[in-house]
């Protein structure tokens, strides 16, 4: 087919990036505009004027404020780290990374990032440019307001920190169970032709379009009598699950396991059996060549599939609120639970500022990814 046949007329390609253009100002604009608020003082923060909002005046007569040179500095930092991510570190990681073990490359790579650029922007760049600034004239001079005072307040006086460290045990838990089952399951059912297959991926798919509510209901006489239960077997040691990260855990793999069973049976149906045949024919069982063959080539898959796990668990409310006591409290509900009509506009710029914090390891998860996910979501959606 000619170019010129499938050449777009001009209107139609006006139309659709003017479309274009407005979803991306109405998904990113809220964003934009609570990452403002965030390192403002409450008066500027819930100022009518938007410009006081973007400038922080009250927040600047402080004595809190970003130079021109501190804005430079930064931008260069996280460009920086985007280029690290997106274009470095997937590199590193095919070189370095042990045979069959990518997700161990993986693994270190991004901590070691994310360790790198929390010292360098949260370390190193306040201090350079700290020092610099007195000397660099008009350039030194704060232009912008800012302040990262509700950042300590919620990670440090308020505990979030806690609460992120058990969204981590919740989010890392049900995706290791959710790809470690839908691999396996995925790779039995795509190279099974037997009638029984469809209907288990039939029955999957039910149970996937039961309310969240359900499932919690059901389970919840389970968890609140595991202590009598499990007490034959463990004695004074038996658990009651409910309350704690692991029921939610249950809970949210249930809910989830349908749709990456799903998911990576169609990315195994792409790859050809051949290959499987082939690794038999050079000694492998079936688990060898799974390991060995199969899932060296998946690995765009498996992270797509792993990044909307992640996604499930990670910005879950329902189950998280309904199961979890105060203390094992994962960050969705906290941070909901921060809004209230009682607080004052500190805490709600506090709270906005908890929001802002959960949504950078989202961020970084995509950048790092980014490759990978269009790569499987591409595989996904083609048979070839």
């Amino acid at each position: 087919m000619s170019t010129r046949a499938m050449r777009q007329p001009l209107g139609l390609k006006l139309t659709s990036s003017g479309f274009l253009a407005l979803w991306c100002l109405i998904a990113a604009f809220p964003i934009f505009w609570i990452a403002v608020m965030s390192f403002k003082t409450p008066v500027d923060a819930f100022d009518a004027n938007p410009l006081n909002v973007i400038f922080g005046p009250e927040t600047r007569a402080r004595g809190n404020g970003l130079s021109v040179f501190d804005i430079l500095m930064g931008i260069a930092v996280l460009w920086g780290t985007y280029r690290l991510a997106a274009k470095v570190l997937p590199g590193m990681v095919r070189s370095y990374s042990p045979q069959g073990g990518q997700w161990i490359g993986w693994g270190v790579g991004v901590l070691v990032l994310a360790v790198g650029f929390l010292a360098v922007f949260f370390g190193v760049l306040p201090a350079l440019t700290g020092a610099l600034n007195p000397v660099l004239g008009p350039l030194g001079r704060d232009v912008i307001g800012l302040t990262t005072e509700h950042y300590q307040t919620v990670w440090v006086d308020r505990g979030f920190s806690n609460n992120f460290k058990n969204s981590l045990v919740v989010t890392v838990g049900v995706v290791t169970v959710s790809l470690t089952v839908g691999t396996l399951a995925g790779y039995g059912l795509a190279r099974s032709g037997s009638a029984l297959a469809f209907w288990i991926l039939i029955v999957a798919l039910i149970f996937r379009a039961l309310p969240h509510s359900v499932l919690v209901a059901g389970y919840l006489p389970v968890f609140i009598n595991s202590a009598e239960w499990l007490s034959p077997i463990l004695g004074d040691n038996a658990p009651t699950l409910y309350g704690k990260p692991w029921a939610v855990i249950a809970v949210l793999v249930a809910i989830n396991q349908p749709f990456t069973i799903w998911m990576l049976r169609s990315f195994f149906q792409n790859i050809p059996s051949e290959l499987d045949e082939a690794a038999r024919v050079d000694g492998c069982n079936h688990f060898q060549a799974f390991r060995r063959v199969i899932m060296p080539v998946m690995w765009p898959g498996v992270i797509t599939t792993g990044l909307f796990s992640f996604l499930l668990a990670y910005n879950d409310f329902l189950v998280t609120s309904l199961l979890l006591d105060a203390q094992n409290q994962t960050m969705v509900p906290a941070i909901a639970g921060m809004f209230n009509r009682e607080t004052t506009t500190t805490d709600q710029v506090v709270a906005v500022a908890a929001a802002v914090s959960i949504t950078a390891p989202l961020f970084l998860l995509v950048m790092i990814f980014q490759r990978q996910i269009v790569s499987g979501l591409t595989a996904g959606a083609v048979k070839g």
